[in-house]
């Protein structure tokens, strides 16, 4: 579920003054570089009874490298390095790895850092405010979509406004999944284009664990670009 979520990981903060949630993505996206926040999630199943809740650190850099570190209640890690998905769990000793353009695929993910393929690959739809929040739907275009729907709820940086005019941040986004299954992410701490070192998007397997799948063979690692 973490790593489907990282179709949260870029939408962060704008300085623009729009005021649709579509404008503020599309603002927020503008000379987007680099970003780093908190989050914390909580899973709800079909009936909207409260489960699984996680919290960690998130770190993104253009065009589609993420980080997404869970600290709380158990350790997990998931590094994209452009080339490869690698998720890591320390308690089972165990590494999945896959093709990062296969776990990117019909995710709503890239369109943050490439609003082109918004268009091309996503229906997008105003879902008003509500929760004091600007909404932006986006629902897969894909024949067989890998989840119903992803809402972002967007905000003024400065709650006291009724209209941004300035700074936009993204406070909180609602994920469905093709089996009801909801999960809400709660964002913190946004820092717009932080310098990032190059190694906190690279993965290198611990000695010992178990890695399941398979690392493609000479493959290099850098931001995939279309």
């Amino acid at each position: 579920m973490s790593r489907v979520l990282l179709i949260g990981l870029l939408a962060l903060s704008s300085t623009a003054g729009a005021e649709t949630a579509r404008a503020r993505l599309d603002a927020f996206a503008k000379g987007l570089q680099s970003v780093s926040a908190g989050f914390e999630q909580t899973v709800f199943d079909a009936n909207d009874k409260p489960g699984k809740k996680t919290s960690g650190t998130l770190a993104v850099q253009a065009p589609r490298q993420f980080r997404w570190d869970v600290s709380k209640p158990y350790e997990q890690q998931i590094v994209a390095d452009g080339m490869h998905v690698w998720i890591y769990d320390p308690d089972l000793e165990q590494v999945t790895v896959r093709s990062q353009s296969v776990e990117e695929a019909h995710s709503p993910l890239t369109v943050l850092t490439d609003l082109a393929q918004l268009d091309r690959d996503f229906a997008a739809s105003e879902q008003g405010e509500h929760d004091g929040l600007s909404w932006l739907r986006l629902k897969s275009k894909a024949k067989e979509p890998e989840f119903e729907y992803a809402d972002f709820g967007f905000a003024c940086a400065d709650a006291a406004k009724k209209t941004c005019g300035g700074a936009v941040v993204l406070q909180r986004m609602l994920f469905k999944d093709t089996l009801g299954n909801r999960t809400e992410t709660r964002f913190s701490d946004w820092q717009r284009n932080p310098k990032l070192a190059a190694d906190r998007f690279t993965f290198t397997p611990p000695p010992g664990v178990d890695v399941i799948g398979e690392v493609k063979p000479g493959a290099e690692v850098h931001p995939l670009n279309d």
